[in-house]
Parts: structure tokens; sequence; C-alpha cells
């Protein structure tokens, strides 16, 4: 169980990244006391939780409503993890999961924990597909549990994360965190190619 849990969390964490947003957290935060600054990093994991949590469990349900197969989710959601991985590897990780209107528009809101932060910046497509796909795949609710759990752990790491933001900023720079979103790129364009590699090979299966 605790190498299950790990191995979770460490799939879970590379697919998220949440170093990769520290540069937009610290330009949307940028006029805000660190009072402000910490309360908007502990609703943003705390939104990160409620999104990812409610997909996980209502994952299933969404499915079986627009009629689509386990197969077609790990599918679709492999290519999105790999397409997701090779902006890492190129340092893009801000251009492919916010534009310029995206930016202009979350620099005038009060509230940026919601939108852009927790969603979509750190709970998109490929972590809510890769955590659909865990569900279907573990069918004891212990399992499932340690799944939560491994979520409620990443919303903890992004609070601590976004907390020393600017201390990150500072010891790594631009240049150290881009070094970590290739590193990580590497790491996530592995999982999407298992799950896309898994989709494949269970409906190469299902069709024989």
């Amino acid at each position: 169980m605790v190498t299950f849990f790990f191995a979770t969390l460490g799939s879970l964490f590379s697919v998220v990244n949440p170093f990769g947003a520290i540069p937009i957290y610290l330009t949307l935060t940028s006029e805000m006391t660190p009072a402000d600054r910490s309360n908007t990093a502990l609703k943003t994991s705390i939104w990160f939780a409620l999104i990812l949590v409610t997909f996980f469990l209502g994952g299933s349900a969404i499915l079986n409503f627009f009629g689509i197969t386990l197969n077609a989710l790990q599918i679709a959601g492999g290519v999105i993890i790999v397409n997701s991985g090779f902006g890492l590897l190129n340092s893009k990780f801000q251009e492919r999961r916010m534009d310029d209107d995206m930016q202009t528009e979350a620099e005038e809101m009060d509230d940026v924990s919601f939108t852009p932060m927790a969603m979509p910046m750190l709970s998109g497509p490929g972590s809510i597909s890769l955590l659909i796909g865990l569900f279907a795949a573990q069918s004891e609710w212990v399992s499932r549990g340690l799944i939560i759990g491994v979520i409620l752990t990443m919303a903890g790491l992004i609070y601590g994360t976004l907390r020393l933001a600017p201390v990150l900023d500072r010891l790594l720079g631009r240049t150290g965190l881009a070094a970590l979103s290739r590193i990580m790129g590497f790491l996530v364009m592995s999982i999407g190619i298992q799950m896309l590699m898994a989709g494949v090979v269970d409906l190469v299966k299902s069709l024989l």
C-alpha cells in the first residue's frame, strides 16, 4: 500500500508539476500583500483538491453518461499527457496552459485561486484523465481511499510550493525552474505513453 501511495503521488506530482505554476503565480499575485498571497495559495490548494476529488469520484458516471469507454479515455488522456510533457521539455508550460488572453483576464481578477490557478494551471485534462483511469482500475475502496489521500497530499504540496514561490524563484531562478520542468516533462511523457499503450492494448484485446 505504501508503494502504491508513493507511486501514485509521483505520477500525479509529475503531471500537475506545481513548479511550473510558480512564474504565473508570482505574476498574478505581484501586487498582493504577503497575507493575501498566502490566502490565495491556501484557496488554490483547496480548490485543487475539490476539483480532482470530484472528478475522481464522479468520473465513471461522466463516462457512462456520455458513452465514453475507459479505453477511449486512456488513449485520449495519454495523448494529452504526452503533449503536455512535450511542452515541458521545451519549457512551454505556461504557454500551453494559459494563453495571452487568459493571462490578461486573470490579471484583472480579484481572486485567481479557482481560475486560472486551480483550473486549468494545476488541475487540467491530464490529471483528471489520469485519476479517472485510476478509479476504474482500482475496484477496491481501500485503494481508492489511498488515491484520495494522494490528492489531499498533493494539495498540501501545492500549498507549500506556492507559499515558498518567492523563495524558490530567487533560489532557482527562471533557468532552474525551466530545468525542473524539463525533467518533469520526461516523466510526464513516460506516464502519457504508458497510459496510451494501456488503452491501445486493452482496446485490441476487446476487439479480439
